[in-house]
């Protein structure tokens, strides 16, 4: 795509890490190159930046502090501002909160036009004191206001919020949702992994518990550790999957050797950080996330397309994607012995994990359609570069 003076249309893409980039941005910065945008990509270098290059990304080293630091916070916000002005992008698409309040900070100082927000799920919530909600509530609700051209949310409840609390003028405010490639990648009829149960120990006739997320206290793994750890002593021919791992700048060492003894239990498999989760996914009988805090789970999306039923805490986010005894169950965050209940339930009927199954599918491929959730955000990039928004600035 070009402007009326054949240069190209620039959009820079900002998260904390690269990271993000690999397992959240991905799909949309393809889709905008193959629509003719040059795409840049700025964050923390965390040692993906050379896998990200060899598929054709533009990456640019940020550092960015995941958290309130005002030295190191403002050095950045200049880093974006220099950066700004010396590449003149035509639209700048900020994510993850910090590295999102930094760029629109820096957007605002240098003049930077059509500035977009996605949350991903906003920053406060529930768990935190009174105090510091509103501190952080406020926080986003000056930064929509002041420095925020289109505000973009993926949670229907997060949307709701910022419409009744006027974050943004509700023309510029966009009920995103999220989703997954579920016809070619996640999608049962697609993936073939024959002889992947045998490879990681698991038998036949197993019932399969997944999780996938980081191993930390507010992803809920030590309820699930526990709830499973019960429910192998009484069930042995279930497995419990764990995909992912500890990100060295998240690392909870207060916690490291109890989860590190939970992890050793019978039928508790940790297989780490894996790039085949489709396949992972296939040979799964149940998806479990008991987050304590979520936007709005890509992972649920993931087993949905693949068939799977899903038990998930009654969450924001999470409770948008699981209908009760429909197509998952709901427990109330942190609960134990709600969420072994849900998980025994399903042990034990195999009728209804297939009736889950079959409408964790078909509630994927009403809601949360990838293509669905590109094809918007493309079209607010058509919309602002056309004559009124990007002419204007470049003839």
């Amino acid at each position: 795509m070009e402007t009326l003076n054949n240069q190209p249309v620039k959009i820079l893409q900002v998260c904390a890490i690269d990271f993000s980039v690999d397992r959240l941005l991905k799909p949309l910065i393809k889709e905008s190159m193959k629509q003719g945008y040059e795409v840049h990509n700025a964050c923390a270098d965390t040692g993906l930046f050379p896998q990200l290059q060899a598929e054709g990304f533009t990456m640019i080293n940020m550092p960015i502090e995941r958290k309130i630091s005002p030295m190191s916070n403002m050095k950045t916000v200049r880093a974006f501002v220099s950066l700004m002005k010396k590449e003149k992008y035509d639209i700048v698409h900020v994510h993850t909160p910090v590295a999102a309040l930094l760029a629109r900070l820096a957007a605002k100082i240098a003049g930077q036009k059509n500035v977009i927000y996605t949350a991903h799920g906003f920053y406060f919530h529930d768990d935190m004191s009174p105090k510091v909600y509103r501190m952080f509530y406020e926080i986003e609700k000056h930064a929509a206001r002041r420095m925020t051209d289109w505000l973009l949310l993926q949670s229907t409840e997060d949307y709701q919020l910022a419409i009744n609390d006027r974050f943004c003028p509700k023309e510029r405010t966009i009920h995103l949702s999220n989703g997954v490639d579920i016809w070619s990648k996640f999608n049962r009829e697609v993936v073939k992994a024959p002889n992947l149960r045998k490879e990681i120990g698991i038998a036949e006739e197993d019932i399969v518990f997944t999780f996938i997320g980081r191993l930390v206290r507010e992803k809920g793994v030590f309820e699930l550790l526990h709830a499973f750890n019960r429910l192998h002593k009484e069930k042995s021919n279930v497995k419990l999957v764990l995909i992912g791992g500890l990100l060295d700048s998240e690392r909870d060492q207060e916690s490291f050797s109890e989860l590190q003894n939970l992890l050793a239990s019978p039928g508790v498999l940790h297989l780490g950080f894996r790039n085949d989760t489709p396949e992972l996914l296939s040979i799964s009988n149940v998806f479990v996330l008991p987050s304590h805090r979520e936007g709005l789970p890509r992972s649920i999306i993931e087993a949905m397309g693949m068939n799977l039923p899903i038990i998930a805490s009654n969450i924001r986010g999470c409770r948008e994607e699981v209908f009760p005894n429909r197509n998952g169950f709901l427990f109330e965050k942190e609960n134990v012995e709600e969420l072994y209940n849900s998980m025994k339930t399903l042990a034990d009927d195999e009728d209804m994990r297939k009736s889950f199954s079959i409408q964790s599918r078909k509630i994927a491929e009403e809601l949360f359609d990838e293509q669905k959730v590109l094809a918007k955000q493309i079209e607010l990039f058509d919309t602002l570069t056309k004559e009124v928004g990007l002419y204007e600035k470049t003839v």
